[in-house]
């Protein structure tokens, strides 16, 4: 299998409800630097995965309105814990959504996966891998 990383980061503010998350039930801010790697079984005829350029533009694209925000105040996630988990899914589902539309560029129909993985510091992260 061949991957291809790319990386962007973002800085949001929320809070948690449940009492797992302690102290983080509290109003607190993230800097997230984030992760996006694509998979393909075979390379493409010009022997990549995918257009790096696009990849990271799509990558800034799908970070652009989480970035600077509190993520309690967005309405599609109204009610829910936006923990790191959870947003990894969120940017790996905008960036299916992106190959699915052929705007990584017609190489990106060979891709088999997409994996979002975000560090919440140098010792923790989360990651989703979800099948293209």
């Amino acid at each position: 299998m061949f991957r291809v990383t790319v990386r962007d980061h973002i800085m949001i503010a929320h809070s948690f409800r449940g009492e797992v998350f302690g102290p983080a039930q509290q109003l607190h801010g993230a800097t997230f630097v984030v992760d996006a790697t694509f998979h393909r079984p075979d390379l493409d005829a010009d022997n990549i995965v995918v257009d790096i350029g696009l990849a990271t533009e799509h990558l800034n694209a799908a970070l652009a309105d989480l970035n600077y925000r509190n993520l309690d105040d967005v309405e599609e996630f109204a009610g829910t814990n936006t923990s790191t988990e959870f947003l990894a899914k969120v940017i790996a589902d905008r960036l299916a959504a992106a190959v699915a539309a052929g705007s990584l560029g017609p190489g990106a129909s060979g891709l088999s996966a997409v994996e979002v993985t975000l560090h919440e510091s140098h010792v923790a992260s989360a990651s989703y891998q979800r099948d293209l």
